[in-house]
């Protein structure tokens, strides 16, 4: 158990699940060709748009008959805009295993009033049962839960020829996991999540068949003008070709661009997928010969590769019950963060006890093989004072 501070600090100490750190070697400098002072409306500002919307299609390998628009209130408006216009049609199955599935399904539940609803649940660090779901039936799940640790591995279990729709909230995975756009009606994601981009932007892309049901469906409430998609019966294609929806935030969208050239620039999904497999692995081997902490997540196939979550598995401390283990997962936040060493890596407030790691692309592996010595020492430290305390 290291008792002396490590001698080397990681580069960066920035590893939060959100807003997350900035691309390697970023600057303000970046930012200096940001149509300010514009209206988005002008033929700057669209252009701009445009290549943002053009990028992400790029990078991600979106395909081409999808529509991609940029949505006010990052990826839970995105979401939010979804449910509201796609939902009602047909049975729901929502899939929960962490925080924001569970607040889609308190969306669908209790704002939408859906009666026809099968709620397929698991706990923190498990997945719900695949089998279950009915693709017959309209689902909405998250591919990667944020505050578990908890992704799916595949797309397998979605019927090719399924009669609903899917509609994946993917915000801790597009660009840091490689998902089957086949399998996918609706995506969502933010720009600060894997690409580091700043918050308040979401994206929304949408497949033939989501636009079929969008041109095909009316939802029996009132829609928002925010969520608003269709216009006598027509998709606004505007929205898809950046004329949002409200007025977005141009510096924000040149940060967003810089890092859709970065990752192009390295080697686009391919390298961006590589870089935060590279960063999970340095933790999984860290992990595996360490007795006081282990995965939050049961399955070695269903672990995030972005945000990764531990708990502490410490014997001596679990049996002073889950009080102390809060304590002491605290304290190595505490302890990190005052050391400047690691900020904001502790569990998110409705997640058992532990550490939630950002391993996603924009992290140099350097920086989390420099961060695990340090977390060896905080816990040290934490349980010396639990025991003293004691």
């Amino acid at each position: 158990m290291i008792t002396t501070k490590p001698a080397t600090r990681p580069g960066n100490p920035r590893f939060s699940s959100g807003p997350c750190a900035k691309r390697p070697g970023w600057s303000l400098e970046a930012l200096q060709d940001a149509v300010l002072g514009r209206s988005h409306r002008s033929k700057i500002g669209k252009t701009r748009l445009q290549q943002a919307i053009d990028l992400t299609r790029e990078v991600l390998r979106v395909p081409a008959d999808h529509r991609i628009g940029i949505v006010p209130a990052s990826d839970t408006g995105a979401v939010e805009m979804a449910l509201w216009s796609l939902l009602g049609a047909r049975g729901v199955d929502v899939l929960a295993w962490e925080s924001f599935g569970s607040g889609w399904v308190t969306d669908i539940v209790k704002q939408l009033k859906l009666s026809d609803v099968r709620k397929i649940e698991a706990p923190y660090g498990e997945l719900p049962g695949l089998s279950q779901v009915d693709t017959d039936r309209d689902v909405v799940f998250t591919w990667n839960g944020t505050t578990s640790g908890v992704r799916v591995p595949d797309g397998e279990w979605i019927k090719a020829d399924r009669q609903g729709l899917t509609i994946c909230d993917a915000t801790s995975a597009a660009f840091a996991q490689d998902l089957p756009w086949d399998k996918l009606d609706v995506v969502t994601f933010s720009w600060q999540k894997v690409m580091g981009g700043e918050a308040a932007h979401g994206m929304l892309i949408l497949s033939p068949r989501a636009v079929e049901r969008l041109e095909s469906y009316t939802p029996a409430w009132p829609l928002p003008k925010i969520f608003r998609m269709t216009k006598g019966g027509k998709l606004i294609e505007g929205i898809f070709k950046g004329e949002t929806i409200n007025t977005p935030s141009m510096l924000c969208v040149e940060d967003y661009v810089d890092a859709l050239q970065w990752g192009k620039g390295i080697g686009g999904l391919d390298a961006l997928v590589g870089r935060a497999d590279a960063n999970t692995a340095a933790i999984a081997a860290w992990v595996e010969r360490t007795a006081w902490v282990d995965f939050l997540a049961v399955e070695p196939k269903t672990r995030s590769n972005t945000s990764v979550c531990l708990k502490i598995a410490d014997a001596d401390v679990a049996a002073k019950g889950e009080e102390a283990e809060t304590k002491v997962a605290k304290r190595i936040v505490s302890l990190l963060e005052e050391e400047g060493v690691a900020l904001d890596i502790g569990h998110y407030r409705d997640a058992p006890a532990g550490l939630r790691i950002w391993c996603g692309s924009t992290i140099e592996t350097a920086d989390v093989e420099a961060l695990t010595p340090w977390l060896d020492w905080a816990f040290a430290a934490a349980k010396a004072e639990l025991t003293k305390a004691a």
